[in-house]
């Protein structure tokens, strides 16, 4: 499997040359283009209770779509739903936690399973929902605005606000809290941040889909009664 990134950073496309008979599994809505003789199955990867988890504590499409090249090979386009740019990773045994929504596809050897990793409260509606993706092979994640990458070293701390969190290396510690008291989470605009100690890779976005809504929605105009 070969990637290539276009026109990123702010309305990427990944191109993704397939090998023969070589799959990918895609999340819903992401395919933009293929290549003739693709072929498309969907269904619940890893069985019901595992596809219900995805879906409901992962952000995920409850199904999966799985394509797969032809004798000769193939090619497909892929785009997240938000503009932005999109990030190609290679596993190779490692584990990464992936926010929720920043899922895009994966080679066959990438196993995704759902964690639990904070809890949403009245002072924010960010909570910290992580895909933990595993094995060997491609990931392919997707970021809002552009991604910013850091390498943390050992004991180093950083905080990152939940709604610009992409990804992080399995080996960096994590928690969840409110940023300052109640009354700086309800004015000051931000909510729940996430501490994170290396050492390990951090990626980051540089916007943030809650702080877009919170622009944009009381600038809609209400329908009138009349």
């Amino acid at each position: 499997m070969q990637t290539e990134i276009l026109y990123r950073p702010s309305y990427s496309l990944t191109r993704v040359k397939l090998e023969p008979n070589e799959s990918i599994r895609v999340e819903a809505g992401s395919m933009v283009g293929m290549s003739a003789g693709v072929t498309l199955e969907t269904k619940a990867q890893g069985g019901i209770l595992a596809s219900l988890a995805r879906s409901v504590l992962g952000g995920e499409s409850f199904f999966v779509n799985t394509y797969t090249a032809p004798a000769t090979g193939g090619e497909i386009l892929l785009a997240p739903a938000l503009p932005g740019d999109q990030f190609t990773l290679q596993l190779n045994g490692e584990t990464l936690l992936v926010q929720s929504g920043a899922f895009v596809a994966s080679s066959s050897g990438i196993t995704l399973d759902t964690k639990w990793g904070g809890a949403k409260t009245f002072f924010a509606s960010e909570g910290l929902i992580l895909l933990w993706a595993s094995g060997y092979g491609t990931l392919i994640l997707s970021s809002y605005g552009a991604i910013h990458q850091m390498e943390l070293g050992p004991g180093e701390r950083y905080t990152v606000d939940t709604g610009h969190l992409v990804a992080f290396s399995e080996g960096i510690g994590f928690s969840v809290r409110r940023i300052g008291g109640i009354k700086s989470t309800l004015f000051s605009g931000e909510g729940l941040v996430v501490d994170l100690t290396g050492p390990g890779r951090l990626l980051m976005q540089t916007r943030s889909e809650d702080a877009f809504l919170a622009w944009l929605i009381p600038r809609i105009p209400k329908r009138s009664k009349d």
